[in-house]
């Protein structure tokens, strides 16, 4: 991996790891804190509602900055908000902690998938994007479990230590690594910027990023309790399923972005598809361990796998401020990340059982399958996209 490509996955990493670390760590922090397990829970809905109302914040404070000198700024937020998490002394200023760490996420990676992409040859944009974003699916299959056991044997407060070294880490990586003189946005008026995102295309691709994060989290927010009461894992065992689950997020991430850079659209069409095929197959699969896992496996790279091909349209797509866009698809992904959570609640709530729910998400899947085929064929006839983005970034391509 190119030094620059690997202090972008160092950075999330860390980003990853502190944003879902905190869901094991529920019971020791509600009881350290003298709050319920529901109270502190809410520490995780803030986390993501912060970034999505942070990212065009953040986006819009950094447009004009050098990339370099707003990615090392952004880690800088995110070091002192984990610092005052470790340090928070109540629960009302840890809840503050975690708003503040969460609002450079989104722009975090937005600008650095924009630069991740500015740094490759053209054809190799895809492979650029996931291999940043492997940091972030690292964090589930390493950081996660990693830090959920320190904070067991250390207190919680430990592990958002941990966090903010990883944070100093990055920072340095990307001080050192990441070359000089790496523009702003195209220097046009925020105005102009933010009418790119009327975009047909890109309003589009943006709702395709939700509705393929809403079928993924519709089942996956309740996936331990349709492991434990319908195939029969203990909960122990669903915690060596899931790490499973994060591998095949992991390989559905560097798969993406290697066929992204073949063919991007009918790879995205194709892998909704095979999605819609594995959420309906897991209603029968899930019945037994021998069926449930595999299917999980496979789910989750085939999941993941559209994930770099999504942002990387969002780019090709947002001519004149990729930075904006691709900021704003990662709020994208996290109002997808709780409307699916939502749905699957609603679903339930109206008598749908845990074995049927990847019913939900298939039919997502096909929405956002029908969504990309509809804006596969707008494209036809128009000019190449992507070429301003490109020449944006054409200054550092190595």
């Amino acid at each position: 991996m190119p030094l620059p490509l690997l202090a972008l996955a160092i950075a999330s990493f860390g980003i990853g790891t502190t944003e879902f670390v905190i869901m094991g760590m529920l019971p020791d922090l509600a009881q350290d804190l003298g709050v319920s397990i529901p109270q502190a829970g809410m520490l995780v809905t803030a986390y993501a509602l912060s970034v999505v109302v942070g990212a065009p914040v953040l986006a819009v404070a950094t447009a004009r900055l050098p990339r370099k000198s707003a990615l090392i700024g952004l880690m800088g937020i995110f070091i002192l908000g984990n610092l005052f998490c470790a340090l928070a002394p109540s629960y009302g200023l840890l809840m503050a902690a975690r708003i503040v760490t969460a609002l450079s996420h989104g722009t975090f990676f937005g600008v650095g998938a924009v630069v991740a992409a500015g740094l490759v040859p053209r054809h190799k944009r895809g492979q650029a994007i996931s291999l940043m974003f492997s940091g972030l699916t690292l964090a589930n299959v390493l950081g996660v479990p990693l830090g959920t056991a320190l904070g067991h044997e250390l207190g919680w407060r430990a592990t958002f230590w941990a966090v903010v070294a990883i944070g100093i880490i990055a920072a340095s990586a990307l001080a050192l690594w990441l070359p000089r003189g790496l523009p702003g946005s195209s220097g046009g008026s925020l105005l102009g910027e933010f009418r790119v995102l009327g975009r047909p295309q890109v309003a589009m691709a943006m709702m395709i990023s939700v509705i393929s994060s809403a079928s993924l989290f519709s089942v996956l927010t309740y996936i331990t309790p349709l492991l434990e009461h319908v195939t029969g894992f203990t909960p122990d065992q669903v915690t060596y399923v899931l790490l499973l689950f994060g591998v095949g997020l992991t390989v559905g991430n560097l798969l993406g972005g290697r066929l992204a850079d073949w063919k991007m659209m009918p790879v995205v069409m194709t892998t909704f598809g095979i999605i819609a095929l594995i959420q309906v197959a897991l209603v029968w699969t899930s019945a037994t361990p021998m069926g449930a896992v595999p299917t999980l496996v496979l789910w989750g790279i085939a999941a993941f796998c559209v994930g770099s091909p999504l942002q990387m349209r969002v780019v090709d797509q947002a001519r004149g401020a990729p930075n904006l866009a691709s900021t704003l698809n990662q709020g994208a992904f996290n109002m997808g990340n709780a409307l699916g959570a939502w749905f699957g609640g609603i679903a339930i709530d109206h008598g749908m059982s845990y074995v049927h729910l990847p019913w939900l998400g298939a039919g997502l899947a096909i929405c956002a399958l029908t969504l990309t085929a509809i804006a596969a064929a707008t494209d036809r006839g128009q000019p190449q996209a992507g070429e301003e983005g490109e020449q944006a970034c054409a200054g550092y391509a190595h």
